[in-house]
């Protein structure tokens, strides 16, 4: 099992070289002068001089080798640099709304799980009754409603009935846990239906799949009780396939909600990833979608973990 870690772990390097060599001179091509936006972008008159002297100060007139080697080597030490526009740290303008985001992703994989593996397996174990058809109906609808538009009847319902609507301002956990999380519930709620709906149809086409596996009929003909079956053979293998896809989503939740967050008037990752690509910053482009790969290539060394915890043959043929 060590060395199948260790050989994951060492997995990521590349990956995430690669991902910071592309997203460093992919951003230098795409159109674009933040220098310009900034001294210039609302009618601001300012000769050509000042602009040569901001872009010398933000260091882009060096050659695009040298700007590339030094981000590097800043980001080994954990510096991802200064934010061009708000001259910042990015990891401070990052960390603003991390936690938010963060946040919102968790509590829509908790509820998404809480509620996909029952509904899947009650669908896959009562195929083509009632069952069946309603949990196909509510995963349909899951997968057919946009979560924002999902997200705005919410808002409606409980402005409608309650008279509610979200705060101003974001309220940390540990400032008043009761008004966080009447705060973000509902926008977890709203993206974790979808959430639900994909993992609940993945444990239901999984599990079918499973139950006519030969290994199932002979444990019934041994005699093992159906809880057991079910349970400690059937589930543990369908389980895989959904294990990858709640792992995907929940990375995707991390900068994936530009709109549900502005419909629930919330300043996370995703408001962050639009406001600096119209201010072509790219120092705080380059931290976050940083960010997200490490994401990502964690996430994914978690879940190879959990196939090799799930199903031993992985890690012995590794």
């Amino acid at each position: 099992m060590l060395r199948y870690t260790v050989n994951r772990v060492l997995m990521m390097i590349p990956t995430l070289l690669g991902v910071a060599v592309l997203v460093f001179f992919m951003l230098r091509v795409v159109p674009g002068d933040i220098v310009e936006v900034k001294l210039r972008g609302d009618g601001g008159n300012v000769t050509q001089e000042v602009v040569e002297a901001e872009r010398k100060r933000l260091g882009l007139d060096r050659p695009l080798l040298t700007q590339f080697g030094e981000w590097m080597v800043n980001m080994v030490r954990g510096d991802f640099g200064i934010s061009m526009w708000t001259e910042r740290p990015v990891m401070e303008e990052i960390s603003l709304r991390l936690e938010l985001s963060l946040q919102v992703a968790l509590m829509a994989t908790i509820i998404a799980v809480l509620l996909a593996i029952p509904m899947g397996t009650l669908a896959a174990l009562f195929r083509d009754t009632w069952i069946d058809y309603l949990v196909r109906i509510l995963t349909i609808g899951g997968l057919s409603i946009p979560s924002f538009w999902f997200g705005m009847l919410i808002m409606l319902s409980l402005l409608a009935f309650f008279n509610w609507l979200p705060p101003i301002t974001f309220t940390p956990f540990y400032v008043d846990p009761w008004a966080n999380f009447t705060q973000l519930i509902w926008p977890a709620m709203a993206v974790g239906y979808r959430y639900c709906a994909v993992v609940a149809r993945m444990i239901r086409s999984s599990l079918l799949e499973v139950l006519n596996e030969d290994y199932i009929r002979t444990a019934r003909a041994k005699g093992v009780y159906e809880r057991l079956v079910i349970s400690r053979h059937a589930l543990r293998n369908a389980l895989l396939p959904a294990i990858t896809v709640i792992g995907l989503e929940f990375t995707f939740l991390i900068g994936g909600l530009v709109v549900t967050e502005q419909v629930f008037n919330l300043n996370g990752i995703g408001q962050l990833f639009v406001q600096s690509v119209a201010r072509n910053d790219f120092m705080l482009i380059q931290g976050m979608v940083m960010l997200i790969a490490a994401f990502y290539v964690f996430v994914n060394l978690i879940i190879d973990l959990l196939y090799a915890v799930f199903d031993p043959r992985i890690r012995y043929d590794s």
